[in-house]
């Protein structure tokens, strides 16, 4: 299979489409502005051609910020892209559609992936979705937009997850996660007074969150929007730590960009040496594949910033390019199989 990354700087999406013929599949990247007339102008450019698409920075050896990105799958596979409605409310209604879609692709798990873009309660309709791939072991890679939009085969969609299950007709696909994140010390916390519907984390161990937070850290409750860079919250999940960041303070409690439930056992999280854990990544990666077509990725808007403001995220892209043709969407959350995770990156590589 091939993959091509195309993009304008300033939203012009004849631009973006350039160098890019006969797709089989297109997934749209695009800015809050334009994103309705791109979405219309893509499915006009290649009508029929599946495609899902979602508002966010994209990125092949360099960062699109504002303007749009279009990655096209091509010479070698097949795609079905369709969408799962209400999905803060009953994403299993329309699960008859995904089906469909994986009896239509016939994929087994060593040549098929499911890549989704979701408006938000991510953990209900990762479960939904995961409850017809496991019967294939389909995995899953994706992630949330912004502005609470996606589309699908050139509609726009509100509440709602758009997916494509993609097959790889001339080899293997394999997918990984990337925590750059470590346990500290030995700080273990029980979670109790949360609140599912907002995300708040009340109490640690029976005492206000906010409070053993910035008691831990010595910071001020200020900084604590901004120190989640370097010590997220981790959920313990067998021998995986499911990462949870902190999105901003509630009073003496701490609202999470991902669901905290009464009686979880919390650990406290520091940042490792990155560029280890990245070059660690990359090896696995090469070991397991001689051949690489392509590399999807996913990268938290946390990691972005964080590889911002340490010099860090040309470099990234530099060393993640040396697999090969390598792109992907900044997101506001990471989707990996029947997991969602915070400041993470997730991956499909295809042979």
């Amino acid at each position: 299979m091939k993959q091509i990354f195309g993009k304008s700087q300033s939203g012009n999406l004849k631009e973006a489409v350039r160098g890019i013929s006969r797709p089989q599949f297109l997934m749209l990247f695009s800015n809050g502005d334009q994103f309705e007339a791109h979405v219309k102008e893509l499915e006009e450019l290649y009508p029929e051609v599946p495609s899902i698409g979602c508002i966010g920075m994209s990125y092949d050896s360099k960062v699109v910020e504002k303007g749009v990105g279009v990655i096209a799958f091509s010479d070698g596979i097949i795609a079905a892209a369709n969408v799962l409605e209400e999905a803060s409310s009953m994403p299993v209604k329309y699960i008859g559609r995904l089906e469909k879609d994986v009896n239509q692709v016939n994929g087994s798990y060593e040549d098929t992936v499911c890549i989704d873009f979701c408006t938000g309660n991510d953990a209900c309709v990762l479960t939904t979705l995961h409850s017809v791939l496991k019967h294939r072991r389909i995995s899953l890679v994706g992630g949330t937009g912004d502005a609470g939009k996606v589309s699908a085969n050139g509609k726009i969609y509100e509440d709602a997850v758009a997916y494509a299950v993609i097959k790889n007709q001339n080899g293997r696909v394999k997918t990984y996660k990337e925590n750059i994140y470590r346990q500290m010390e030995n700080y273990r916390f029980i979670a109790s007074q949360t609140d599912k519907a907002q995300y708040k984390l009340g109490a640690l161990n029976g005492k206000p969150a906010k409070q053993v937070y910035q008691d831990i850290l010595k910071v001020s409750e200020q900084e604590i929007t901004t120190q989640t860079f370097k010590n997220p919250f981790g959920k313990l999940n067998g021998d995986d730590t499911c990462i949870i960041s902190i999105k901003e303070v509630s009073g003496s409690a701490l609202t999470c960009f991902r669901q905290v439930n009464d009686s979880d056992v919390l650990v406290l999280l520091e940042l490792g040496d990155y560029r280890a854990v990245v070059n660690d990544t990359i090896r696995m990666i090469q070991q397991d594949f001689s051949k690489i077509s392509a590399i999807f990725s996913v990268n938290c808007l946390f990691r972005y910033l964080l590889f911002t403001q340490n010099n860090y995220m040309q470099e990234y892209l530099n060393d993640m390019s040396r697999l090969g043709n390598h792109a992907g969407l900044v997101g506001y959350g990471e989707h990996y199989n029947d997991r969602f995770v915070n400041q993470s990156m997730t991956c499909v590589v295809f042979e």
